[in-house]
């Protein structure tokens, strides 16, 4: 990028809601069901139907509402947006518009230099889904108006982003939290969780904001990342050749990796808002809103630093494990069983992160209960098996979720702790390489390596991996103390 300007990047997000019904009538809002099965006369808007507010979708927007460090609006009311494409049969969009329900909130997002940023969010507002027009079947467009009147959050933030990198921080923020409390699955393949981007550049420095275009159709954080790219570049490119930049939405071609102009980008007045007439005002009293705050489960960020300051998890570890509040739920049902924080951090890190990705599996279908996890961490932690045994003994828990003990008895896998019994396996190993004896004596300790190596070979892994360096190093000193 072109070191005289920066980018100026806003995003508005539709968030879809986890509700059972639509946002204004009874219907099914399950994703897959077969096409135009989801329907009813009020949300294809048929004449003389009235819409009823689904009291859920107002408290999860409230939910993500103050989890964004919104003000709550008292009062907000819904409009009329008017548009007419073939996916929208009644002719409008039920929305939000001059009062919406959340306003002036924030998130934090952490830079890659460790410094925080704050990103404004500038309104959430309640909002119904349109349809979808389908292209490829056959040589007409099919409409599937199932998604009419699916509940949505749109979550528009202030143009507070410089580069394509805060953007992505920011919309896996976003979804983190919507997550989090229970709102929306962020599903960006199924389309229920979606971003739009509005891109500008300017000369740095500048007050005055450029012109700016709309990116749509990004289904993934990379592909965010790669189309906000592409179209900074676009703009400072076209500028500093002389041109200008036109406002239109274009469309993001991911096999392609380019944007292509889709139409004028429209303005509010294009939309000829108004009130809607069949919606009373929707009244979010300070009762209500407390009675919800209340129902909020600890954020992501507050978790994290719990890990740091309380269970003394490096911030790493804290960041990774309280990314998905599944995963952070999981751990924290080990370590009420595992006494050792940090070799419980690591293995859901390491071992059961590796499983759910190789297994393309959620950690709710994992087999390994975390009690069974904490026991395998606590019979390393006190000796009863070494580390190495233990992901011996891990793969044998995959299967069915067995219980760790009861692998280790049958399988006669506990350590050797006996310090008798484990020199006279060294005295025996020490008697039968006088070669690599004389090399430790010309000072070469990497061969030590080699002595321990042949003690676990000779165990089967089994012996106290501890107690073999401290016996070796013994032996190999005093026959060091004999030689001069």
């Amino acid at each position: 990028m072109n070191s005289k300007y920066e980018a100026v990047i806003g995003l508005e997000v539709h968030a879809q809601l986890l509700t059972e019904t639509k946002i204004f009538c009874g219907c099914s809002s399950k994703f897959g069901n077969p096409a135009n099965s989801n329907i009813c006369p009020v949300c294809l808007g048929h004449p003389g139907v009235l819409p009823v507010l689904n009291q859920k979708v107002v408290e999860y927007t409230v939910r993500t509402g103050i989890a964004t460090n919104c003000t709550i609006n008292e009062q907000s009311i819904f409009a009329r947006k008017n548009y007419f494409y073939p996916d929208l049969p009644k002719g409008y969009q039920i929305s939000q518009y001059e009062e919406p329900i959340c306003e002036f909130g924030h998130l934090d997002i952490e830079l890659k230099d460790g410094t925080q940023k704050r990103l404004g969010i500038t309104r959430i507002h309640m909002e119904e889904d349109a349809g979808k027009s389908i292209h490829d079947i056959g040589f007409e467009t099919c409409v599937d108006v199932n998604r009419c009147g699916i509940p949505l959050m749109e979550i528009v933030s202030e143009p507070d982003m410089r580069s394509a990198e805060e953007a992505v921080l920011y919309l896996t923020k976003l979804r983190q939290i919507v997550q989090y409390i229970g709102v929306c699955d962020g599903n960006m393949d199924e389309g229920s969780f979606r971003c739009d981007a509005n891109v500008s550049v300017r000369l740095k420095g500048a007050e005055k904001f450029g012109t700016r275009t709309e990116i749509k159709n990004m289904n993934s954080f990379k592909n965010v990342e790669k189309a906000i790219q592409y179209e900074i570049e676009r703009q400072i490119e076209l500028v500093e050749d002389g041109g200008q930049v036109v406002q239109e939405t274009l469309l993001w071609d991911t096999d392609m990796n380019e944007a292509f102009s889709m139409r004028d980008k429209e303005e509010a007045h294009d939309y000829r808002y108004f009130p809607d007439p069949d919606l009373v005002p929707v009244v979010v009293s300070a009762k209500w809103k407390d009675e919800i705050e209340k129902t909020l489960p600890e954020l992501p960020n507050k978790r994290k630093e719990r890990f740091v300051t309380e269970l003394l998890l490096p911030r790493y570890d804290a960041e990774i494990l309280t990314q998905s509040k599944p995963v952070a739920d999981y751990f924290e049902e080990v370590i009420k069983t595992a006494k050792d924080y940090k070799a419980a951090s690591n293995w859901v890190m390491g071992d059961v992160l590796k499983t759910l990705n190789e297994q393309k599996i959620e950690i709710s279908e994992f087999s390994i209960t975390p009690q069974n996890l904490g026991k395998l961490i606590n019979l390393i932690s006190d000796g009863t098996i070494s580390g190495k045994i233990a992901k011996e003994v891990f793969p044998e828990m995959l299967e069915g979720n067995k219980n760790p003990e009861v692998i280790i008895k049958e399988k006669n896998l506990v350590q050797i702790s006996d310090t008798s019994e484990i020199e006279k396996i060294i005295d025996k190993i020490l008697a039968g390489h006088s070669k690599e004896i004389n090399e430790f004596l010309e000072g070469k300790d990497k061969v030590i390596g080699f002595f321990v190596g042949q003690a676990m070979r000779e165990t089967k892994g089994k012996a106290n991996p501890k107690l073999v360096n401290d016996i070796l190093k013994e032996k190999l000193d005093r026959l060091k103390q004999e030689q001069h």
